[in-house]
């Protein structure tokens, strides 16, 4: 009898396939998927902020589900690379702006957006993406504005009577002062170069002024990476090695491990992106011991406090090989906004959109971040980010060297300009 029953059974299971395969991936409902890739792992501060938007875009459009993944930060890079060369990108996808997503826009993968940027230009500042736009032509969205700042510890700094620091003069001799009480003055990566690199692509700046060190990293102007300003951001970075400024052992420090004793009081400075609000905001650390402030100036001449690195670099694209392009590409945007909207109530990151709702209750030192960048005189795309993948890697590997001592200052600089002219199109 179970024999009978099972044979009468299988082709109307077969037949039942048959109907609700035909869809490929689409369920007998018609739901529409599609598939966000991007680097908010359950561990990031704006996984939160992702999770809202998704749900928020899908209450307003009836009929389609976003398929959300997430990788950790690193692999990521090598994976986003490979699938678009391997054309197996998702719907969208987060990437980085500047250079590191140039080659995407330039293989034909993606999706222009220009025309849907049309229908949100009245929230979305056209200057804000600067860094997703190629050639002329508008290749992502952006949602947030991090920047590099000083992070610092209100107490340490009050009891052994230290100002913030405005210049670099005043940063040397907060390190002094913090070295001499036998606490770490600055804590940082050097394993992770990218967070070595926070500050010295800051002093960088401030040293050079943003439209000279554009043009020295983006190879215009006949502007060359060999300059006295560069040297002088260079030297300043041994200058703070040799007093002692940095832990001991920051060359195998991951960032994780390099920013846990600042998180914990026993470092006086952190730089970083302007992100470690976020967790400084949300993951029970005392937020009333830790103050933000702008990055010193080290030339006055050339730039001021409010020249900052970073500005809207997180992106998102659209594959040209999505099912459906028109959804995809005004998801791109909508999504944005609404990550841009929760990241920043969540007081995670500051928004890259128009503030259109209430923010009376947003969390003071992101309020604080935010109003620093709403008065920024310049933004200046990290190196690691603006930079091409061949400079980029070569810059991060020149930088640990030059923190090792494995070459001078002098040697830095020109190396850096034989870089850029190797590759110079």
């Amino acid at each position: 009898m179970k024999k009978k029953m099972l044979g009468l059974l299988l082709p109307l299971t077969l037949a039942a396939g048959m109907l609700t395969g035909c869809g490929g991936e689409e369920s007998s409902s018609d739901e529409k998927t599609l598939t966000l890739w991007s680097i908010a792992t359950e561990s990031d501060n704006m996984h939160s902020s992702y999770l809202k938007a998704i749900e928020e875009w899908e209450e307003k459009h009836e009929g389609y589900k976003i398929k959300f993944e997430t990788f950790e930060n690193q692999s990521y890079k090598t994976k986003i690379k490979s699938a678009v060369a391997a054309n197996e990108l998702p719907d969208i996808f987060f990437t980085f702006g500047g250079g590191f997503s140039q080659p995407f826009a330039e293989s034909g993968k993606v999706l222009p957006l220009d025309d849907y940027y049309e229908n949100y230009k009245d929230l979305l500042p056209e200057a804000a993406l600067k860094n997703q736009t190629y050639d002329g032509t508008i290749y992502g969205s952006t949602f947030t504005t991090p920047v590099s700042m000083m992070f610092y510890n209100k107490n340490i700094f009050e009891e052994n009577n230290i100002k913030v620091p405005a210049t670099y003069d005043e940063l040397l001799t907060a390190v002094t002062t913090l070295k001499d009480a036998g606490i770490t003055p600055i804590a940082t990566s050097v394993k992770d170069t990218w967070v070595l690199g926070m500050l010295h692509d800051g002093l960088t700046l401030k040293s050079a002024g943003a439209t000279k060190l554009q043009n020295a990293l983006l190879k215009q102007e006949g502007q060359s990476y060999n300059d006295s300003d560069m040297l002088q951001s260079a030297k300043a970075i041994v200058e703070l090695k040799e007093k002692g400024a940095f832990e001991e052992g920051a060359t195998g420090l991951s960032n994780d491990e390099a920013v846990q004793p600042f998180l914990d009081g026993q470092a006086g400075m952190f730089f970083t992106g302007s992100w470690l609000g976020g967790d400084i905001n949300t993951k029970s650390y005392d937020k009333e011991a830790f103050g933000v402030a702008p990055i010193p100036v080290l030339n006055s001449e050339n730039s001021s406090l409010s020249d900052f690195m970073g500005g809207a670099s997180d992106t998102f694209m659209v594959a040209k090989s999505t099912k459906y392009p028109e959804v995809a590409c005004d998801a791109a945007f909508e999504i944005a906004k609404y990550i841009s909207k929760n990241a920043y109530l969540e007081g995670v990151a500051i928004p890259a959109w128009k503030v259109d709702y209430d923010d009376s209750e947003v969390e003071p030192m992101t309020k604080e971040i935010a109003g620093y960048t709403t008065e920024a005189n310049s933004f200046t795309l990290w190196f690691d980010t603006l930079l091409p993948a061949e400079d980029a890697n070569k810059y991060l590997e020149l930088l640990q060297q030059l923190y090792t001592g494995g070459i001078t200052p002098e040697e830095y600089v020109k190396a850096m300009a034989d870089q850029f002219d190797s590759t110079k199109k």
